[in-house]
Parts: structure tokens; C-alpha cells; sequence
């Protein structure tokens, strides 16, 4: 058996001024094809697959579109023929039952820790402006009392009392629920 030797074909120079040809085209054109392409879909995900797949389809056809001035319309046929395949090809996989299939969800209310977070947010914000920043870079930003110290310009020991201090406020503050002590550590009790 003779040794075959492989060869790579490099692609012939109209063949690459055609993929320039078309990379421009899609840099240009890209945003108003995909308002057509939301047109056609409302989910902005499946929108831009949409556009995707019309415009694979399009580069694989691009050398056989003659006229370049068409290409617009082109493409737009192609972006709702896909959809209508896509929509044609739509199975429904849900069936009623009696029982639900999903377990319900053992974690924290998301809504609640929303909550508890804007209230948290709001507490701080009444806080002092210099007690507000060391919380803030503290606990939020998560910095060491010596980082917090170096940033604010002041000793490790006024930022532990400041931190200490409104750590106090923050227990005392009316603005946040009942409940609060349990969800977030702190502790009422020398209010």
C-alpha cells in the first residue's frame, strides 16, 4: 500500500473575499437582524439562536446568492422560515396530572431575604457616615479591621469601637423586623 500523503487544501482567494464579504455583512447588519429576529420569538435567548441559525444557513448559501443587494431579504425569509420550522417542530411534553412532579424547594423565601436585605441597607443607611463606611468596608467588603484602618486613616482600635458602635444602633433599630436577631445574628437584648 503506498503511503498516501495528506495535503491541506488551502481555500482559493475568492473563496476567503467571500467569507470577508460576509463577516462584514454580519458586523453590520447584525443589530437589525436581531430586532427581527425578537420580532419573531419573544425570548431574547431563542431570538439570537434564531439569528444564529439563519445566518449559518446564510453563509452556506452565500456563495450562490448572486445579487449581494438581496442578501437582506434573504436572510429575513430565512429568520421566519426557521421560526416557523421551529415552531411547526414544537412538541408539548407536559401532560395534567393529579400529583405534582416537582418536590417543593427546602430553601429561604427569596422574597423574605430580599426583604431582609433591603431593610438591612436602609438600617445602615442611618447610620453616621464614618460608622456607615466601616460597616460598610467591613462586612460588606469584607476587610480586615487593620484593612478597614488603613483605608479610613485611623487606628485599629477606633475602628473596632466604631464598628462596635454601630453594630449597637443597628441591634436598637426600629426599621428592621421581628425576627431580625435570628436571621442575621444580632442581638436585641441591650435595647
Amino acid at each position: 500500500m503506498p503511503n498516501a500523503t495528506l495535503t491541506s487544501a488551502s481555500p482559493a482567494p475568492s473563496q476567503v473575499g467571500e467569507a470577508m464579504a460576509f463577516s462584514d455583512y454580519v458586523q453590520a447588519r447584525s443589530p437589525v437582524l436581531l430586532r427581527t429576529a425578537r420580532s419573531l420569538t419573544p425570548n431574547p435567548a431563542d431570538a439570537e439562536d434564531l439569528l444564529q441559525t439563519a445566518l449559518t444557513k446564510t453563509f452556506q448559501a452565500w456563495d450562490r446568492i448572486d445579487d449581494k443587494r438581496a442578501i437582506e431579504g434573504y436572510v429575513r425569509r430565512v429568520l421566519v422560515n426557521t421560526r416557523t420550522s421551529q415552531w411547526r417542530r414544537r412538541r408539548i411534553d407536559e401532560y395534567a396530572t393529579d400529583e405534582l412532579p416537582e418536590v417543593p424547594h427546602p430553601g429561604p423565601d427569596e422574597a423574605e431575604q430580599q426583604a431582609l436585605r433591603d431593610a438591612m441597607w436602609r438600617a445602615v443607611r442611618r447610620l453616621p457616615p464614618r460608622q456607615q463606611a466601616m460597616v460598610v468596608l467591613r462586612y460588606y467588603e469584607d476587610l480586615t479591621e487593620a484593612q478597614t484602618a488603613e483605608v479610613m486613616g485611623t487606628t485599629v482600635g477606633t475602628v473596632k469601637s466604631a464598628v462596635s458602635r454601630a453594630l449597637a444602633k443597628l441591634r436598637c433599630d426600629a426599621g428592621l423586623r421581628p425576627g431580625f436577631e435570628r436571621d442575621t445574628g444580632l442581638d436585641r437584648a441591650a435595647c
